[in-house]
C-alpha cells in the first residue's frame, strides 16, 4: 500500500504538472499507458477480457472515468493537496450507497467518524478561498463516484479477475477521452517522459493497492493509502509553493481522522 500511495502521488503530481494539456488528454495518457501493459498480459493468462458482469463492469468503468476526469480538471484549479483530501470523502458516500444498495450494516458510530469527514471537507471549502464552488463541486462530485465505484467493485466481489475490472476502466476512459481529441495537442520535448510515466506509475498504483487489499485486511492496509497525501503536501509545497492555514490544515487532518475512526470501529465490529 505504501508503494501504491507513492505512486500514485506522482502520478497527481505529474496531472496537475501537465496543466498546459486538456485535463481529458491527460486521463488519456493515464488510461492508454496502462491498457498497453495489462490488455497482452491478460491474453497471455487467457484472463477473461469480457468478464461475466457486463454491465456491472461497463457501469463501473464509467464512473471511474468520470470520476478521474472530474479529478483531473480540479487539480489543475485547486492546490493539489486540497484536492486529494477532498476526494478522500469518497469512503463517506460508499458506506452511504453499500448500505442502501447492498444492505451492509453501519454502526451508529461510524456515521459520526463519516460526518466528521465531510465537516472537515466544508472547513476546508469555507476556509480555504483558493477552493471556488465549481472545483468544490467537481471534486465532490468526483468523490460521489468513486464511491459508488467501491461499492460495485465490492458487489463483483470475486465474481470477476481484478484485471478485468481495471480493464473496463482504462477501456472506458480511452473511449470517453477521445470525444475530446480536437482539444489535444502534441507533447513536446520532456513532455513525453511525463504523459509515458503517469499511465505506468497509474498501473503500479492499481495493482498494488489491489495486492494489498489480497494480502491483509483492509483495516491494516487502508490506513496507509493516506500517505499520498502526505506525499501531496510536500508535492505542493516544494514544486509549486502551495501553502496552507491553519484552518485548511485542521479540514484535512478532520477528514482524514473520520475515515481512519471508520476503519477503526469496521474492524472492531
Amino acid at each position: 500500500m505504501a508503494i501504491a500511495a507513492f505512486a500514485f502521488a506522482w502520478m497527481n503530481l505529474l496531472a496537475k504538472y501537465l496543466n498546459d494539456f486538456h485535463p481529458l488528454q491527460v486521463v488519456f495518457f493515464r488510461a492508454f499507458g496502462t491498457f498497453i501493459f495489462i490488455f497482452p498480459y491478460m491474453l497471455s493468462k487467457k484472463i477473461s477480457i469480457i468478464g461475466n458482469n457486463v454491465f456491472w463492469l461497463t457501469l463501473r468503468g464509467v464512473l471511474s472515468f468520470v470520476s478521474l476526469s472530474l479529478f483531473f480538471v480540479v487539480i489543475q484549479r485547486i492546490p493539489l493537496g486540497s484536492a486529494v483530501a477532498l476526494r478522500y470523502t469518497a469512503p463517506v458516500f460508499s458506506v452511504f450507497l453499500a448500505a442502501l444498495f447492498l444492505k451492509e450494516r453501519v454502526k451508529v458510530w461510524q456515521w459520526f467518524a463519516l460526518g466528521l469527514a465531510l465537516s472537515g471537507a466544508f472547513i476546508m471549502k469555507g476556509l480555504d478561498f483558493r477552493i471556488d464552488t465549481v472545483s468544490f463541486a467537481l471534486i465532490i462530485g468526483s468523490a460521489i463516484l468513486v464511491g459508488a465505484v467501491f461499492a460495485i467493485v465490492r458487489y463483483l466481489g470475486s465474481k470477476e479477475h481484478f484485471l478485468t475490472i481495471i480493464n473496463y476502466f482504462m477501456v472506458c476512459s480511452i473511449i470517453g477521452s477521445l470525444f475530446f481529441i480536437n482539444q489535444w495537442r502534441m507533447p513536446i520535448g520532456q513532455e513525453w517522459w511525463f504523459v509515458c510515466s503517469i499511465g505506468v506509475l497509474g498501473m503500479i498504483g492499481q495493482i498494488f493497492l489491489t495486492k494489498s487489499f489480497q494480502l491483509a485486511e483492509t483495516s491494516v492496509v487502508a490506513p496507509i493509502k493516506y500517505m499520498e497525501l502526505v506525499y501531496a503536501l510536500i508535492f505542493g509545497f516544494f514544486l509549486f509553493g502551495e501553502h496552507y492555514t491553519l484552518f485548511p490544515i485542521l479540514g484535512m487532518s478532520l477528514i482524514v481522522l473520520g475515515m481512519l475512526w471508520n476503519v477503526w470501529l469496521k474492524k472492531s465490529s
